[in-house]
């Protein structure tokens, strides 16, 4: 019965990392995909959900959670980025920053943008 267990275990923690590297690699699409799609705040309600997108702007205000307000300068849009992505950026609000992610639309709220690496500019 131990044995088992031992066996389960070994199999979830395996499974586990394998996930964690495909969401890696996603990332790393979303990440080369935006690298030549640099757009503004004003463009983006005309494109499709999933969109790899690269911003450049400031952090306006932190609102709840992982939902930050973003200006451009030509509008703002909401940027939900993870909490581990944001610890280890090191950005604060108020900061000039480049982000990339990908467009995220919904039914019933305003589209936003789902953050997969976000850097502080100097300015």
């Amino acid at each position: 019965m131990k044995m088992n267990k031992k066996i389960a275990l070994m199999l979830f923690a395996g499974a586990m990392s394998l996930s964690s590297q495909l969401w890696a690699g996603d990332d790393l699409a979303i990440i080369q995909a935006a690298s030549d799609r640099h757009v503004q705040v004003a463009d983006i309600q005309g494109l499709k959900d999933g969109t790899a997108i690269t911003l450049t702007g400031t952090l306006i205000k932190h609102l709840n959670q992982e939902h930050y307000e973003f200006n451009d300068g030509t509008g703002l849009i909401l940027l939900e980025i993870d909490h581990d992505i944001w610890k280890a950026s090191g950005i604060q609000v108020g900061d000039k920053v480049r982000a990339v992610g990908e467009v995220d639309t919904h039914r019933y709220k305003p589209t936003d943008v789902e953050v997969v690496k976000i850097e502080k500019l100097t300015q």
